[in-house]
């Protein structure tokens, strides 16, 4: 190749380096980016707010699943606004969606741009938003808005419960009833249509529970109950065919009782009629009694419906007045108020349809009206109404995707009528007759649209005829309409024309409709204002938010308003109160963007850090916005040093800052969270003569217990000063001093020394004295501190941060400090001359050796293979042995499948364990970590099971013979596991996460990376339940293993018909076999020390982590029967063995077979079960010897025939006793494996025989 072609290889080589490298640092800014601002599964309780889907206004990323949790206290609902709505569109929102829950179960999903300006309520003080995206197509997403908003018992009707005895809706104990000898009581109920059951729909009883009155339906019709006496009323109420009055939508009904005259009345369905109660003649309803909606006993039921607007009046009304009864004549003894009612929120539910609700549009009236009138429904906010709206009708006409569908205030349509008349007409009866018409036109429509506001003027006419000029009137009259669709059902304009051209006719007074334009009122349009605030288009009544410029959480409000003169629509002034900042609020607000749950990246940490050290260098401190303060920080302090390392030099500063500008009163403070622990004490420079401070945890609680001038018995931290501390202050500092700040850290993210080579062992605590700097001290100040891992080796370093090391970024430094004799494997006594953060430095045991990143990065890489592998084989093995029924008849593989079992669950809970500690959900990882335990003990258990069902075989033989055998190891196989698990749970005294919980392995020498895994965390717990009794079992096995390989090799070595080679592959074939089976391989980790300690580590991992498979082979797939067994029904053709294939075979050739095959595979399986005389092929020769000896069954005796018999489910020779007696002593001797095998294994002998 020529050099010019040398050249531009080169050339091109270092271009496509550039180029890759380019690409990749895009690739990971990019995928950064994405999951920098993919933080979407948040609870949101804030008043009001702004979300948003994740990157708004960029396109959102793929895949993404996100979910909103709006909350609000009880007795508030919530209200959303989809401000901008952009999700990308298909069928049934098959790909990317957003679904709004708003509870009840009622779910809507939405897509494309279907939600923008739509606004929806929740049923209850709860509302969730999920949005997901798939992989592909990206859209800008939503922004929406959200409010709380107090619901009045007027916007909510009552659910009547059917259990009476179970959260009953009753009057409040608070609201006296007095005695009635007459009332009036007015409400509105439902019922459902299917119900045809007896009822009541409330029920007033005395303290004894004797019922005084009731009202309901039985079979004889509605009654109403006074003091034991009933009257009938359906003679005057109006029933339908089935004799209900009430029906699936709302009824009013009220009952006015006059005890003087005995007469009750009924107004129903705008009709009234009275009907006469004798017996009801002078009683008196006795007061103080319990009003109750429903029945309040078993013998009648509760009306099956709804009720609402329950009043109650201590006198009798009017027909007129009862026709005339508004919302707003309130019950003088109960009225439809929360004040008046005990309601468990189980049984309210908001509705927009009620009669008397808060929210409802003002009706129209036959006067006009103007906007100023109308107050706040040009604002869109509640009115409350003075007379009942007209009826609401609902069409099936479709829905379309407009854009300008109602929100709070509904669409509004500016009207311009044009009418004449041929006489001479007054302006204002024309302004009458055309307000009523229009109010008549549009009060039976299918639409909800009410005229709000009317204004006239006269006019000349030149477009009528010349000769009508002189005579003829024109007016011109405008008109506002507001059209309050509750179902989202759009109102075209040219509908509303045609609606009224077609009413012409009914006008009256000789008036006539000339021309007739529809025009809906503009919205405001886009604009910014003030500069950063950014406003959409808005209609008319609508208020508008966003977020305040520079704030993440506060909002700012516009409101698009309506001129009453002219009906165009204009912006009002931004609303910017919420701007400002106020400290506590945002402090209250950075509490819950770092609360428990909460996914927090470094970018925001330091966006917090950054705002509480503005808080707390510009405000004034006091005691509860230091609490907010401390939490919050404490909250951080969870996140990983990864996240927390950008912004821990000005966290600590901040922390300092605050300590020394907090405002107390008292001699002392302290304030403490699961984190961090503040204490701050005053001192009396003039008379200081020392003081300390200790920290130790509280009784039955997470926060720490700080307390001054005493130390506590199991103090974490403790810090005394001498009494000569002050005394190289200058006259100034001296005089300045005033209090004493101490620090406690029980998580040390904050703290990271990149130039750092020892451990922090410690917990780290921090003291000073004021706003001076305290330094070449007389006397030592000590520093007593526990360490966070439990040290055998000591070689502690106390150390301080340093803040100028790193070039600002701080670091520990040893200056100063020195460690004291009297320091412990648990904790360490430090005597410094100067005050700051302290904590304690130690090589720790077995750093020397610990494991690199690359090697444990194999490590862990091999385990989770090698588990994953096992667990299949278990599996498989298990399912082989519960699949043919013939493997399992024996003990051997009743043992052998308990084992899988406990190694199945063992390799499956292990490989879940890190996914699930990632959720940080404590009580999760407690039990992940304790079912862990529960089977790694189960495991070592079935083991050494295994080693005991050996020497019983083939050491005991004759001398033991145990009644339930199997179910005795299986109490002992899983008992005793539970019952270590369970002390060690009963002795946490309910505070489990003491021993079981989050630890982190894997970290490397700075204390960086690391995963975190749910497992023991109490060291004490882990060698004692775990090494210890691993050590138990693994003493016995060993032993166990060495009795049985002389057992095998005593007598295979005595035999001549094989070769030494044979016998060589034979016992080594038992050994390895034995070796798994029995884990001798777990013993690695007691010679994992020193210099071996990686190869052992490597040989641990493989050969424990690969158990399952290694028992799958040699005790299941090498099997003799076992391979029959799979031949027989699972394979085809040429491979399927038939299943007469042993008929042919002779005794004999089976015994001499089965002596062949001694020594095969020595497992908990093969004792008695591989290829042997009386398990496997010959069964019918040790069947008819042991059913000679136990006489169960004679035929074998009387008929020495080579005919077959049926054995066990298989065809097996029957030959002549003698013959069988014969080649049966042959097995009788020492040193016949078989007959040991056999012996124990015989389930018919076992069943049959005792000793």
């Amino acid at each position: 190749m020529s050099p010019v072609n040398d050249m531009w290889c080169y050339h091109w080589k270092w271009k496509l380096q550039h180029f890759l490298y380019i690409l990749t640092i895009y690739m990971i800014c990019v995928q950064d980016l994405v999951l920098g601002c993919s933080d979407c599964r948040i609870s949101l309780s804030n008043p009001t707010g702004i979300f948003t889907s994740p990157c708004f206004p960029s396109d959102y990323p793929n895949s993404q699943a996100c979910k909103w949790t709006l909350r609000a206290p009880p007795g508030f609902i919530i209200q959303i606004t989809f401000i901008e709505f952009d999700i990308e569109e298909a069928p049934n929102c098959i790909y990317d969606s957003l679904t709004l829950d708003t509870g009840e179960k009622n779910q809507v999903k939405f897509c494309g741009v279907t939600a923008k300006g739509l606004s929806f309520n929740s049923t209850g003080n709860e509302m969730i938003i999920t949005f997901a995206s798939d992989f592909s197509i990206q859209k800008k997403g939503f922004n929406a808005s959200y409010t709380r908003v107090a619901v009045s018992l007027r916007n909510q009707k009552v659910i009547i419960p059917q259990t009476p005895d179970v959260d009953p809706v009753s009057v409040a104990k608070r609201v006296p009833v007095p005695e009635l000898s007459q009332f009036t009581l007015c409400f509105e109920a439902t019922k459902a249509s299917n119900d045809a059951s007896d009822w009541k729909a409330f029920s007033y009883s005395d303290p004894t529970s004797t019922e005084l009155l009731s009202f309901g339906k039985t079979t004889k019709g509605h009654f109403l109950s006074i003091s034991g006496t009933e009257c009938i009323l359906d003679s005057v109420l109006m029933t339908n065919s089935n004799g209900d009055f009430f029906k699936e939508t709302f009824e009013q009904l009220c009952i006015v009782w006059d005890g003087f005259s005995g007469t009750i009345g009924v107004n129903g369905k705008s009709i009234y009629h009275t009907v006469l109660c004798s017996g009801t003649l002078g009683q008196v309803i006795p007061g103080n009694g319990k009003l109750v909606l429903g029945s309040d006993s078993n013998e009648l039921s509760s009306l099956n419906g709804d009720i609402y607007n329950f009043r109650l009046w201590n006198f009798t009304m009017s027909s007129q007045k009862l026709s005339n009864l508004s919302c707003d004549v309130k019950g003088n003894i109960v009225d439809w108020e929360n004040d008046f009612w005990s309601i468990p929120t189980s049984a309210l539910k908001a509705e927009n349809n009620l009669s008397c609700g808060s929210y409802l549009i003002l009706p129209p009236t036959t006067e006009p009206t103007s906007c100023e009138n109308l107050g706040s429904l040009c604002q869109a906010t509640t009115v409350n109404a003075t007379t009942p709206p007209p009826p609401t009708v609902t069409t099936n006409m479709p829905d379309t995707n407009r854009t300008d569908k109602p929100n709070d205030g509904g669409l509004f349509y500016r009207i311009s009528i044009t009418v004449f008349n041929d006489k001479p007409i007054l302006q204002s009866k024309v302004q009458s007759v055309v307000a009523e018409w229009l109010n008549q036109t549009f009060q039976n429509w299918n639409y909800t649209v009410y005229v709000v506001n009317i204004s006239i003027q006269l006019t000349t006419v030149n477009e009528l005829p010349r000769e009508k000029r002189s005579t003829d009137q024109r007016f011109v009259v405008w008109a506002l309409l507001v059209y309050n669709s509750t179902n989202n059902i759009s109102l075209e304009e040219q509908a509303i024309r045609q609606k009224l051209i077609s009413n012409n006719e009914t006008i009256g007074d000789g008036l006539r409709v000339h021309t007739v334009d529809v025009d809906p009122v503009e919205k405001c349009t886009a604009e910014e204002n003030p500069l950063n605030y950014f406003w959409p288009d808005t209609r008319p009544t609508v208020t508008n938010f966003t977020l305040c410029h520079g704030s993440s959480v506060q909002i700012a409000s516009r409101t698009c308003f309506l001129n009453p003169h002219n009906y165009t629509s204009y912006w009002g002034q931004p609303d910017l109160r919420n701007c400002t900042e106020n400290a506590a609020d945002i402090a209250n607000q950075l509490l819950n963007l770092t609360g428990e749950g909460q996914q927090l990246t470094s970018d925001k940490v330091n966006d917090v850090v950054q705002k509480l050290k503005k808080i707390v260098n510009d405000e004034e401190i006091d005691a509860s916005l230091g609490s907010t303060v401390v939490t919050i920080f404490s909250n951080i302090l969870t996140s990983s040093d990864s996240v927390l390392a950008a912004s821990s030099s000005e966290a600590l500063k901040t922390i300092d800052t605050l300590a020394l500008k907090i405002q107390f009163t008292g001699p002392s403070m302290s304030i403490s969270t699961r984190n961090l622990a503040l204490g701050v004490s005053s001192i009396n420079s003039t008379s200081f003569s020392g003081s300390s401070f200790s920290v130790g945890p509280q009784n039955n609680a997470s926060d720490f217990q700080l307390d001054f001038d005493k130390t506590q018995g199991n103090a974490l931290a403790s810090v005394v000063l001498p009494s000569s501390l002050l005394k190289n202050l200058s006259q100034d500092e001296f005089e300045a001093v005033s209090r004493a700040q101490f620090t406690f850290f029980n998580k040390n993210g904050l703290f990271q020394d990149a130039e750092m080579n020892a451990n922090l062992t410690s917990f780290v605590v921090a003291c000073s004295i004021g706003n001076v700097t305290i330094r070449d001290l007389q006397d030592a100040v000590k520093i007593t501190i526990k360490h966070t891992l439990f040290q055998e080796d000591l070689n502690p370093t106390c150390v301080f941060w340093d803040m100028n090391k790193n070039n600002g970024n701080g670091g520990w430094n040893p200056t100063g400090c020195i460690a004291q004799a009297e320091s412990n494997e648990n904790e360490t006594v430090c005597l410094c001359n100067h005050l700051t953060h302290f904590g304690v430095l130690m090589d720790l045991q077995g750093t020397a050796s610990q494991i690199d990143p690359q090697n444990n990065k194999v490590l862990t890489f091999i385990t989770y293979i090698g588990c994953g592998i096992s667990a299949i084989f278990s599996a498989a093995t298990l399912l082989t042995y519960i699949a043919f029924e013939k493997l399992r008849r024996d003990y051997p593989s009743k043992i052998l499948m308990n084992l899988s079992t406990a190694l199945l669950f063992l390799n499956l809970v292990f490989l879940l364990d890190g996914w699930i500690a990632s959720f940080n959900i404590e009580g999760l990882c407690i039990a992940v970590a304790s079912l862990l335990h529960f089977f790694l003990l189960a495991t070592f258990t079935w083991m050494g099971l295994e080693a005991v069902h050996m020497y019983i075989a083939l050491v005991k033989v004759f001398n033991t013979y145990i009644r339930r055998y199997i179910l005795k190891f299986c109490i002992i196989g899983w008992g005793l596991p539970a019952l270590v698990v369970a002390i060690v749970l009963a002795s946490t005294n309910t505070n489990a996460s003491r021993i079981y919980g989050k630890v982190v392995y894997g970290r490397d020498a700075k204390e960086q990376g690391g995963d975190d895994f749910c497992w023991i965390k109490d060291k004490v717990v882990f060698y004692v339940t775990c090494a210890g009794y691993f050590g138990i079992m693994f003493l016995m096995n060993i032993a166990m293993f060495v009795v049985v390989m002389v057992q095998i090799c005593g007598r295979n070595g005595k035999r001549s018909n094989r070769t030494l080679r044979e016998e060589v592959l034979r016992n080594l074939r038992s050994m390895v076999s034995l070796t798994f089976l029995l884990g001798m391989t777990w013993g690695f980790a007691f010679f994992a020390w020193g210099p071996l300690h990686l190869p052992f580590m490597y040989l641990f991992a493989i050969f424990n982590s690969l158990q399952g498979l290694f028992i799958f082979v040699f005790h299941c797939a090498m099997k003799e029967n076992v391979q029959k067994q799979w031949r027989r029904h699972l394979c085809c053709g040429r491979f399927r063995l038939a299943d007469n294939s042993d008929w042919s075979k002779t005794a004999t050739n089976i015994i001499k077979k089965s002596s062949d095959n001694i020594g095969k595979s020595l497992s908990s399986s093969s004792i008695g079960s591989n290829s042997t005389y009386l398990t496997s092929k010959s069964k019918s020769t040790s069947n008819t010897y042991f059913k000679r000896n136990s006489h169960t069954d004679n035929t074998f005796v009387d008929k020495p025939s080579s005919k077959f018999a049926q054995v066990d489910g298989e065809q097996t020779p029957i030959i002549p006793v003698h013959q069988v007696i014969g080649k049966v002593k042959g097995y009788c001797s020492a040193h016949s494996d078989n007959f040991y095998k056999n012996i124990m294994m015989s389930d018919t002998f076992s069943h049959s025989t005792k000793f």
